[in-house]
């Protein structure tokens, strides 16, 4: 199962999330839920170093799935904001989905 913690600040804001673990779904190639929300969570970091402002610290680890990506200053910049929302959209639907509920695990924390 894929773990994704949201890291909130106390205004409700995304300041960063934490995945960690994997799917299986299906075999390695072939797990379209561990390839959806990767899609997600690297094209937000990807867009929010191309298009935003913000400062982030990023810790990556393939092996055990964990991916660590947290912004600096406590307040993320309209863009991120932005950015970081349609990414939480995303995530949502799949833990949401009857298909795909039980294989990726979505929570918030306040930080």
């Amino acid at each position: 199962m894929i773990h994704v913690t949201i890291y909130e600040n106390s205004r409700k804001e995304c300041v960063g999330f934490q995945t960690e673990g994997h799917a299986d779904y299906k075999d390695e190639g072939q797990d379209i839920v561990c390839a959806a929300a990767s899609v997600l969570v690297i094209n937000t970091i990807n867009a929010i170093e191309a298009y935003a402002s913000d400062e982030c610290s990023v810790v990556n680890d393939e092996e055990t799935g964990i991916l660590a990506y947290h912004l600096r200053g406590g307040r993320p910049s309209k863009d991120a904001d932005l950015l970081l929302k349609s990414m939480i959209l995303g995530l949502e639907n799949m833990a949401d989905d009857e298909n795909y509920a039980e294989y990726i695990d979505l929570k918030f924390e306040e930080v």
